[in-house]
């Protein structure tokens, strides 16, 4: 993450996912499901699109939202309709590009229609994400179209603009960014002793046992730790 000035940054995948991973997290979304959904707001942003603002402007309702509402209205050969009953656009790309495997795989081709969906501008992503999954898409207005398109295994050919982001990352506007990056913070646990002895890829029990990787390759300070707990056994002890 870099400053560009004092209005905007640069900000790189890593960070995008993990504020957009913490967000949906807090979301009512069904277990796993916000997995699939963390690189949205990041290629929206790159796109020109809702982006991060609209994370952040939308998180009251994304808190409510119920993706297992979308359902399949009508199928007649390559032609299939999806109903998001008002849910937003990026909760119904999943199933829309994986129907658009499906029906790609039985036809050769396919044309999928996007009904009811909020802030359906966003069904644009189809066409980045595309192909990750194998698939040529075309966007227009809230027609999806899919022929095949081998994955290469090549990044920059694949998914080009995932590639620009790993290499350049985007500009947002850094009060937008504090906001979202606070907004994260609400996933997280409380920081105390006991919540730090339970942080990354191990647990440090109250006796100084450790449970999990102890090769420290993630510069977790155990000792640190434990230090603190022999202080307060002490301290325990003098009281």
């Amino acid at each position: 993450m870099n400053v560009l000035s004092s209005t905007t940054m640069r900000v790189m995948p890593r960070e995008m996912r993990l504020m957009s991973e913490r967000i949906f997290s807090l979301c009512s979304l069904p277990k796993g499901f916000f997995l699939a959904i963390c690189d949205f707001p990041m290629y929206s942003q790159k796109r020109g699109l809702g982006g991060f603002d609209m994370l952040e402007r939308r998180f009251g309702d994304f808190k409510s939202a119920d993706p297992v509402r979308i359902s399949v209205v009508s199928e007649t050969d390559n032609l299939i309709a999806l109903d998001a009953h008002g849910e937003h656009a990026w909760f119904a790309l999943p199933s829309a590009i994986d129907l658009l495997g499906e029906i790609v795989a039985r036809h050769g081709s396919a044309e999928l229609t996007v009904q009811n969906a909020a802030d359906a501008d966003e069904l644009e992503l189809a066409a980045a994400f595309g192909g990750r999954s194998g698939l040529a898409i075309t966007v227009r207005d809230n027609v999806l179209r899919a022929r095949p398109a081998p994955v290469k295994g090549d990044v920059q050919e694949d998914d080009p603009l995932l590639w620009a982001l790993l290499n350049e990352g985007v500009e947002i506007e850094a009060d937008l960014w504090w906001r979202i990056y606070h907004l994260a913070k609400q996933a997280l646990a409380t920081d105390s002793a006991v919540s730090r002895r339970h942080a990354g890829p191990m647990i440090v029990n109250e006796d100084g046992t450790v449970i999990g990787r102890k090769d420290n390759d993630d510069e977790t300070d155990v000792s640190f730790l434990a230090s603190n707990l022999s202080e307060r056994i002490k301290e325990g002890a003098a009281s």
